[in-house]
């Protein structure tokens, strides 16, 4: 369908699903992917065939895997051939970028039913390999210092601490209450609950940080099923739709921004996505954060306006950001930290979370939500993309 031959609509999601995230011996990035898609065409009650547009989210397939080309192969193995496909690659956040690109597809007119999955396998490679690959996102010159994402996360995380005043445990209750949030996700890669003194005694990775203030290396794939919201009447008596959505960059070179506890990129996509969803901070019920560290609650609560620079913490220190009692239950999912962090999987795993929830499918990790956001980091900061989903009313 060409894009004058419909007028512009909603965009909504019917179908969402997500693998067993962790380890996953003897599977390769296909059998994820191919899970996943299945899954979530079955949640749908969407044949194969119907499907006009298939995006893949997936970071380093190749330098994992040796194996390029995964967007063709997974329309020939879901049986979906002519669907036009697209591999989306935009580092560790590009999951929200194919969210992005999926939700495009529909708003536009060009495809009345997108599919998009996105997964990856890691947990194959050593941790130096897996570290390195990583650290490829980083700026030539910084990554030939052996720069690494971990220590930009300990550097930002020591001046924040003493900038702002804020307790090192602060840190470490983020990492408890995701642990906890994700004992009741079935796919979450850990579901064990930690206590504070766990967290503060583990072993050092990057000053002040520590085993606990980051998320693991994970296998695993997540999938969401796009079509216009009046196609979606047809599907889903309950589905959610897209109220805001964007993406921002912020610069490559970290030491190069202005403010290091400052993300651009989490501002400046949040406040489009605020702008077209006509929602602000405070009408959000339950977000999704990208905490590949601890730290990085604090950064995207503050750049979202969630909280005022530097009192992010404080609000952790109240139970601000718990899921059973809180005013903002942030990463009901177990976020990055318990669920897993399989990269091009991860953002389309936070809207799946936020779908869920909206749609009353959250199990034991339920809230009361109409509106809901996610908001999924490339590098340290440096892509960003911030989606904000209501309920179908």
């Amino acid at each position: 369908m060409s894009p004058n031959q419909r007028e512009s609509e909603r965009v909504a999601l019917v179908g969402a699903s997500m693998t067993q995230f962790g380890r996953r011996e003897g599977e390769w990035v296909m059998d994820l992917l191919a899970e996943a898609g299945i899954e979530c065409l079955e949640d749908a009650g969407v044949d194969a065939a119907d499907v006009d547009h298939l995006y893949v989210s997936n970071m380093a397939s190749g330098e994992f895997e040796g194996m390029t080309g995964v967007m063709n192969a997974l329309v020939h193995d879901l049986g979906m051939m002519p669907a036009y496909t697209q591999r989306v690659d935009q580092t560790s956040s590009s999951g929200g970028a194919g969210i992005y690109a999926a939700w495009q597809s529909v708003a536009s007119g060009a495809s009345d039913m997108t599919l998009l999955v996105g997964g990856e396998k890691m947990s194959h490679r050593s941790t130096p390999e897996t570290t390195d690959i990583i650290a490829s996102v980083t700026h030539p010159v910084e990554y030939k210092t052996g720069v690494t994402l971990p220590s930009f996360a300990g550097l930002t995380a020591r001046h924040y601490l003493e900038r702002f005043d804020a307790p090192r445990e602060s840190l470490g209750k983020v990492a408890v209450k995701n642990h906890e949030n994700g004992v009741d996700n079935p796919n979450a890669q850990f579901r064990k609950a930690v206590d504070l003194e766990t967290v503060l005694e583990s072993p050092i990775v990057a000053d002040p940080l520590r085993l606990y203030d980051f998320c693991p290396i994970s296998d695993g794939s997540a999938a969401l099923l796009f079509c216009p919201e009046s196609i979606a009447r047809e599907y889903a008596d309950e589905y959610a739709v897209i109220a805001g959505i964007d993406g921002a960059t912020d610069t490559h070179v970290v030491h190069e921004r202005e403010d290091p506890t400052v993300m651009g990129g989490v501002v400046e996509s949040g406040k489009g996505a605020y702008e077209m969803s006509g929602y602000g901070p405070d009408d959000i019920d339950v977000a999704e954060l990208h905490d590949m560290f601890t730290i990085l609650e604090f950064l995207q609560m503050e750049g979202l306006g969630f909280a005022e620079q530097g009192e992010a913490w404080e609000l952790v220190e109240e139970g601000y950001t718990e899921r059973d009692t809180g005013e903002l239950p942030i990463n009901t999912s177990g976020g990055l930290k318990s669920k897993g962090h399989p990269l091009g999987a991860s953002g389309v795993a936070q809207g799946v979370e936020i779908y869920e929830q909206l749609v009353g499918e959250a199990g034991p990790r339920q809230v009361d939500a109409d509106v809901g956001l996610t908001c999924n980091v490339g590098g340290f900061g440096n892509c960003v993309i911030t989606t904000i989903m209501e309920a179908a009313q």
